[in-house]
């Protein structure tokens, strides 16, 4: 019998924030004048890896946060905005992976979806492994093309020693894996379509899409958008193929949804 392509989804713990970097919304992160001497809501911020096993081979969507997170954020000072302080021995991303008797070694393939630091972080996991890591062109190009160590939530210390086979387009990468030009969070982020056997079709949108209140409709923008007219557009653009092909959405930081989700090593997708 033929291999099927399976997902699994890894929590790998959460960072915690004010909500508006996420959502610019009346009345949750943006204060009533009845409400202004109420202190800024901070939420969890899950981070979601995804392993997706095909017949060619193993895929990680992205990598989440580095263990050494309060030392290597430092320069940005966006650890003290950030914090990854809500995550366990057991929810890193190494840790994930020996739940499901992996090893860095057994990935032939990290797709990032972007760069910043909360989804690039663990690619020196992969260092060494053959492990061929992969992002946007456009995303290449803005994460190398600045100066300095950091542009907002791009740490060149997570990937500038690194080498990266780029994606123009939206492009069928392995048999049933998609990946979707969906810019506006960043100049090159990406989202990923999996068509899987039994599920059908799921949509991981990264931070294309933070959480369902971002989704809507109506599409609420958030604090960290680099094209305001880009985010918008992804959005929709992502609407359209769920609703085409009636899709599971992943989002990309929804502190409800990812108790509602399906999580290794317990849950797979089929």
């Amino acid at each position: 019998m033929a291999k099927k392509t399976t997902v699994s989804i890894l929590h790998c713990g959460s960072m915690h924030a004010d909500l508006t970097w996420l959502l610019l919304a009346p009345g949750k992160a943006m204060r009533r004048r009845q409400d202004r001497h109420l202190p800024a809501p901070w939420t969890e911020i899950p981070t979601l890896c995804a392993l997706v096993d095909t017949p060619d081979g193993k895929l990680l969507w992205d990598t989440s946060c580095p263990r050494d997170w309060e030392t290597r954020w430092e320069p940005t000072g966006l650890q003290d905005f950030f914090p990854y302080d809500a995550v366990g021995e057991e929810e890193y991303l190494d840790s994930r992976l020996r739940q499901l008797g992996l090893g860095p070694g057994d990935i032939d393939y990290v797709v990032l979806s972007h760069l910043h630091f909360d989804h690039a972080g663990g690619i020196d996991l992969f260092r060494g492994t053959g492990a061929q890591l992969v992002c946007s062109t456009r995303e290449q190009e803005f994460a190398f093309g600045f100066d300095g160590p950091f542009r907002g939530a791009h740490l060149k210390a997570d990937y500038a020693a690194d080498e990266f086979a780029t994606v123009d387009g939206d492009q069928e990468f392995l048999p049933g894996v998609t990946l979707l030009q969906t810019p506006g969070h960043t100049p090159g982020c990406m989202s990923m379509q999996v068509d899987l056997p039994d599920t059908g079709t799921m949509i991981f949108t990264s931070d294309a899409v933070y959480m369902g209140e971002s989704y809507g409709p109506p599409t609420v923008p958030a604090a960290i958008v680099d094209n305001l007219e880009q985010f918008y557009s992804s959005v929709e653009k992502l609407r359209g193929i769920a609703e085409r092909t009636d899709a599971t959405m992943v989002f990309g930081h929804d502190p409800d949804q990812v108790h509602q989700l399906r999580t290794a090593p317990e849950g797979v997708y089929t």
